[in-house]
């Protein structure tokens, strides 16, 4: 079984709380194999979802989405690496609609394909 760890990141200190960007990190690392609504997030810590949108790109420097996506392929990455599962089954383990989904976002991410990770 992969381990995987929430990374920390530099809290800025404006925007959520440190306690409510924990949660919601957790969340999305916890669901990251679903379709994670903008919505969804901003009911994890009880805030409108524009507020939410608003407060987490204060804190973190990047939207909830981009956020999600980067940590999909940051685990899709260490799928590749870590087993031998086919990429499409890596890509739809780690919420991404379809193989090609993710190597989209894994080029425009990592600059390599899934492929050439492996």
């Amino acid at each position: 079984m992969l381990t995987i760890t929430t990374p920390t990141l530099e809290f800025k200190n404006r925007g959520l709380t440190r306690t409510q960007l924990q949660q919601v990190l957790d969340y999305i690392h916890a669901h990251l194999d679903r379709d994670l609504s903008l919505t969804e997030l901003a009911e994890v810590i009880n805030i409108s979802p524009t507020y939410f949108a608003s407060l987490f790109k204060q804190a973190i420097d990047i939207s909830p989405h981009q956020y999600v996506i980067q940590q999909r392929v940051e685990r899709a990455k260490l799928m590749l690496k870590k087993t031998d599962l086919a990429i499409a089954d890596i890509a739809l383990q780690v919420g991404f609609a379809s193989q090609s989904h993710l190597t989209q976002q894994f080029k425009r991410l990592t600059g390599m394909t899934p492929k050439q990770v492996r």
